[in-house]
């Protein structure tokens, strides 16, 4: 019953796309969530649930059996998933997801057996952005929006590293920052759910800047419809609390201010 329940799904809740390598113009100036696997995947749910807009949702490998979507990254030859088990215990529910979704399913490599893969359009976008740095599917799905010039780009369950937990991190983080620095720099909003580390957002406020986390008065970056802006701790209106620590050579205890949603 739960193995229909998701075949409806797939079969009715997910949009066909435009499957080809030609720019997608309707994504140009646009909302769009990349929702990973990682624990903050959660508060792309809570989002939902206050009602934030997203023009499309793309979904990262398993995900895409999870949550409604409009594109999935998935960017292993199929094979691995339909022919082996060096996926572990995702292999056979990203096999049925691969066998029984309409796509678009972006990957590497196309297969008779999927019919909603879509050849991921490398070389457009290697040209475009003049960069071959992709070494993991996050990756692609940023220089995918980079490519198609998405305004708002928003990050959920793309984590890679986890507090309390120093002696663990997935691979791909320092690729995938790579990523959203050229999307602001080319004028992308990019906002990341406050659970995660990607780009340091779970880092208490006093404690981003390296140096300055040591001063008894540490600069704090707001950042807000006119920009960024630096102002000093001690000139904000915020409750001391003692919190975990956080990173490596930092302090133990320190004040949590609002946390910037905006880079």
């Amino acid at each position: 019953m739960i193995k229909n329940a998701i075949n409806i799904i797939l079969k009715a809740g997910f949009k066909m796309g435009k499957q080809n390598k030609d720019l997608i113009q309707k994504l140009k100036g646009k909302s769009v969530a990349i929702v990973g696997m990682g624990k903050s995947w959660f508060d792309y749910n809570l989002a939902k649930s206050h009602g934030v807009h997203f023009d499309e949702v793309w979904a990262i490998n398993g995900v895409a059996s999870v949550i409604y979507h409009d594109r999935v990254f998935m960017m292993d030859p199929p094979s691995r998933f339909l022919d082996t088990d060096d996926a572990g215990g995702q292999t056979k529910s990203m096999a049925d997801m691969l066998q029984e979704h309409e796509g678009p399913i972006y990957t590497c490599e196309l297969d008779d057996r999927c019919p909603g893969l879509v050849e991921f359009p490398l070389e457009e976008v290697v040209q475009y952005s003049n960069c071959h740095y992709l070494n993991n599917t996050v990756a692609y799905a940023v220089a995918f929006a980079y490519w198609n010039e998405v305004a708002n780009l928003k990050m959920f369950g793309i984590d890679f590293s986890y507090k309390g937990n120093l002696h663990f991190a997935e691979a791909g983080r320092a690729c995938v920052e790579f990523w959203l620095s050229k999307c602001i720099s080319a004028g992308m909003q990019v906002e990341v759910a406050h659970s995660s580390g990607l780009l340091d957002t779970d880092v208490p406020a006093e404690q981003k800047l390296y140096g300055y986390h040591r001063l008894k008065n540490p600069y704090v970056i707001l950042v807000g419809e006119d920009g960024i802006k630096l102002e000093r701790i001690n000139n904000l209106d915020i409750v001391k609390k003692t919190q975990e620590p956080v990173l490596i050579d930092r302090h133990d205890s320190h004040l949590k201010p609002i946390e910037p949603k905006k880079w």
